[in-house]
């Protein structure tokens, strides 16, 4: 039987510089920091949710050239999906977060499940910010 979901994969352009935007910045802590071989396996966790490790990975081996280049192409241009992201007050934490240099590509607005805000990593990645609210399927009109 599946119990949790314990990793989700993150392509950044640099770990170290990743690593510590989600520690610093997003509140997160680190995880495992470990070279195998050639490769770096490096996570982070947020506090709340230790389970879930949250893997910092650049692209390369076992993906071909073609996708790597691809991959590095996406996040480039700001194209790859990253994390959601939970909060309590979605104004709030979007303005500290401004505050730190976050860049956000949409300012907190009012949704049928919640109030949501988008912002960027610094590999460019898109991630959303809840704030979940109660809803039905009638809220969406």
């Amino acid at each position: 039987m599946i119990t949790n979901i314990s990793l989700a994969s993150v392509f950044v352009k640099d770990v170290d510089a990743s690593k510590k935007f989600y520690v610093e910045v997003l509140g997160f802590v680190e995880g495992e920091d470990i070279l195998l071989g050639d490769y770096r396996w490096c996570t982070v966790r947020h506090p709340n949710q230790p389970e879930l490790q949250v893997h910092l990975a650049v692209p390369g081996p076992p993906f071909s050239p073609e996708m790597v280049e691809s991959i590095s192409r996406s996040l480039d241009e700001g194209g790859m999906n990253g994390l959601g992201l939970a909060t309590d007050d979605c104004r709030k934490q979007a303005e500290e977060l401004k505050a730190k240099g976050v860049e956000f590509i949409q300012d907190p607005e009012e949704r049928p499940y919640g109030v949501e805000a988008v912002l960027r990593d610094n590999s460019g990645n898109w991630m959303v910010l809840v704030e979940h609210k109660e809803y039905t399927h009638a809220d969406f009109g």
